[in-house]
């Protein structure tokens, strides 16, 4: 059979179908213990962007010191310290934490969504152009939701993103899994 763009042929892909059908399997299971209980799905995905906030700090401050002039070192130190406060308040208060992520998520909802909708109506005249501003009056909707129940619905927000997403990656894998095994 032919070769898929990076190298890999497709016949050698077919022959791991299995562990496509079982990581898919395992991340459906996971969303839903994610669905199961979405505050402490919240609690532990605001450690999990802690922890990559901590991480990053770290990085930058290491950098700040391998670059040459003050100024520079200056800014990266600077960059890192944020990084790594913020990474500890997301440990230290990850209610609170939450709160402010959620009202981030909605934001970058409506951002996003308007941004669609502006760039589908400029499509107008291409067919299809109604699907991308359809999806972005939704994707601007949601943000909006989100924001009228802020901050008392930031208790649930992320994890309900987080099983949501867990469980269509978890159906996408394992549609992907049959597909190749075909």
């Amino acid at each position: 059979m032919a070769d898929i763009s990076n190298g890999m042929s497709f016949s050698s892909l077919r022959s791991k179908w299995v562990w496509f059908a079982i990581l898919g399997a395992l991340l459906i299971a996971c969303g839903v213990i994610a669905a199961g209980n979405v505050i402490m799905a919240t609690v532990v995905s605001v450690y999990y962007v802690g922890v990559l906030m901590l991480v990053g700090g770290i990085v930058y401050l290491i950098h700040a010191f391998q670059v040459r002039g003050w100024d520079q070192l200056l800014f990266w130190a600077l960059s890192g310290v944020l990084y790594v406060l913020a990474g500890v308040f997301a440990f230290l208060n990850p209610i609170l934490a939450s709160a402010a992520l959620t009202l981030f998520l909605s934001i970058a909802l409506l951002i996003a969504g308007v941004f669609r909708v502006w760039v589908g109506w400029r499509m107008r005249p291409l067919k299809g152009w109604g699907w991308v501003v359809a999806s972005g009056v939704i994707t601007a909707l949601a943000g909006f939701v989100i924001v009228l129940g802020w901050p008392v619905n930031s208790l649930w927000i992320l994890g309900l993103f987080l099983a949501c997403d867990l469980m269509i990656q978890g159906w996408s894998m394992l549609a992907f899994a049959f597909a190749i095994r075909r």
